[in-house]
């Protein structure tokens, strides 16, 4: 497979796969202890994927190495970028109020309907300190979950297409 013009083998697929995985986790956690953006709840979720992707490019450099191991790792990291693919575009709907976010990170703001202090108290104890529903940082209009959706589509692609590439090359 060509990658940016460099011929990258497909049995090499959880490595590189794990590569790119660490490239967007360092990236995000960048973005948060360097770039001071807090991650709401669903951003936290969309750094799973990429940890499991991780362990399995680890796992391939140092023990899974025949090509049927090699084949099952890109199957799953094809279905990690998968879910991550899923995780992102729906906080992108959640953004760009879509589809309703979780309780926990985009509930209703309505500090205004509160009829008495206590229920006051209560909202304000149970906001969230970073909300879900909110852009913090766009690059072109897309947000990062945007951009992380296409990243992960992306990976998604490259792994399904090594995966279903070293299955043919076992059948023959």
């Amino acid at each position: 497979m060509m990658i940016a013009g460099i011929h990258v083998r497909d049995d090499a697929a959880p490595l590189w796969a794990g590569a790119a995985s660490v490239i967007a986790l360092a990236a995000a956690l960048g973005s948060q202890y360097w770039g001071g953006l807090q991650p709401c709840e669903l951003c936290l979720w969309q750094r799973v994927p990429y940890g499991v992707v991780i362990a399995a490019g680890v796992g391939a450099l140092l023990w899974f190495r025949s090509p049927r191991e090699r084949m099952a790792l890109a199957w799953l990291a094809a279905l990690c970028f998968a879910a991550g693919a899923a995780i992102a575009l729906y906080h992108v709907g959640v953004e760009l109020h879509w589809v309703a976010g979780p309780a926990s990170c985009s509930g209703p703001a309505s500090l205004n309907d509160a009829q008495t202090v206590e229920e006051l108290r209560r909202l304000l104890a149970a906001a969230p300190v970073v909300r879900c529903d909110e852009v913090a940082w766009s690059l072109f209009g897309i947000s990062m979950a945007g951009w992380n959706a296409l990243a992960s589509l992306a990976l998604l692609a490259g792994c399904a297409l090594a995966g279903w590439r070293l299955a043919r090359a076992k059948e023959s």
